[in-house]
């Protein structure tokens, strides 16, 4: 069993930055590819980010060049620097985890490519 906890959520005015965490427990976190999804109100819920346990990252398109995923193996946290923030950003966001091998190509982006997941932490970003 693996504990996901987030944090790093809030209130920012467009245009701002945030930066996520996500503890997650379990003795080979350097194993692990770690994810970051996202719903909205009213939404499904999407694909953000991904770092594999080789500390290979993916990005949905609506992340590139705005959102950064790291790793610190050492804490057990992954992170994500959320850049010029817009409204659309806001949501609920979850960290996954997957302890499974890693599979080369993923699918990265399916819910089910993911074991544990968090609890999320809200993300509100004001016009």
């Amino acid at each position: 069993q693996v504990q996901v906890v987030e944090s790093g959520g809030g209130l920012v005015q467009a245009g701002g930055s945030l930066r996520l965490s996500c503890l997650a427990s379990g003795r080979t976190f350097s194993l692990y590819d770690m994810g970051w999804f996202r719903q909205a109100p009213g939404k499904e819920r999407e694909y953000v980010a991904t770092i594999s346990a080789s500390g290979t990252t993916f990005y949905a398109d609506s992340a590139k060049g705005r959102f950064t995923i790291s790793r610190d193996n050492a804490k057990k946290t992954v992170y994500l620097q959320m850049n010029s923030l817009k409204p659309e950003d806001t949501a609920v966001y979850y960290c996954a985890v997957r302890v499974r091998a890693s599979s080369r190509g993923g699918p990265y982006v399916r819910d089910d490519y993911y074991d544990y997941w968090g609890q999320g932490t809200q993300v509100t970003v004001s016009s």
